[in-house]
């Protein structure tokens, strides 16, 4: 901002209008022209001058279409009636040529924005893979739970079955013992009995023996 007299005036960057003015007089024969900083200012100060008088009549020209914003079209009308009808070809090809640079800077931040996405999708599919790979783990999980109860029953039943077979194998035992404590009582029976008349027949032997000796005795 610079001051001129009690009002404030907005200047153009210095540098901005010592580049402009550079370029230009590079496309010319010059050489190496050296400018004036009070020069600079003019310049300045004149292109200031010029934006604001073509602003004005652009302003005017958008409220006789009854519009409310100010478009290229009105600034080219603006420069015929202002009579500066040699700036208007110039001004379309910078147009152009900012229009085809926008565009293509449009499609490398929509290419850009379209990589980001597919990006972070990708990266959303790597993060569900560990909770999908965990949940297939809890069925896993639930499902060898619930089948281990029905293993589990399975050796009780056989269990029963061996505990029913022991029963019977223990009463079969039981059986083989009475009916061989039943032979040897037979045994022993049958063996007493044996004893008994072995007995009675020595008895009965000696019995005819001294009967034999008395009836010799008699005799003598």
């Amino acid at each position: 901002m610079a001051k001129v007299g009690a009002e404030s005036v907005e200047e153009l960057p210095k540098a901005i209008v010592r580049r402009l003015v550079k370029e230009k007089l590079s496309e010319s024969d010059a050489g190496d022209l050296q400018i004036h900083k009070e020069a600079i200012l003019a310049f300045g100060e004149s292109a200031r001058i010029f934006i604001h008088y073509l602003s004005a009549t652009a302003n005017d020209v958008c409220k006789e279409s009854k519009r409310q914003t100010i478009n290229a079209e009105d600034i080219f009308k603006a420069l015929e009636e202002i009579e500066f009808q040699e700036f208007i070809e110039p001004l379309k090809a910078s147009l152009d040529d900012f229009k085809r640079k926008n565009a293509g800077k449009k499609a490398g931040a929509a290419k850009a924005k379209e990589a980001d996405k597919k990006r972070k999708m990708a990266q959303s599919e790597v993060e569900k893979e560990p909770s999908t790979a965990k949940a297939k783990e809890i069925g896993a999980d639930k499902k060898r739970k619930k089948v281990q109860p029905e293993v589990e029953e399975e050796p009780s039943a056989h269990n029963e079955d061996q505990e029913d077979d022991e029963e019977a194998d223990e009463e079969g035992n039981e059986k083989e013992d009475e009916e061989e404590a039943d032979e040897d009582e037979q045994e022993e029976e049958a063996d007493e009995d044996g004893d008994d008349q072995e007995e009675g027949d020595i008895n009965d032997k000696e019995d005819e023996e001294e009967a034999d000796e008395e009836d010799n005795s008699e005799s003598a």
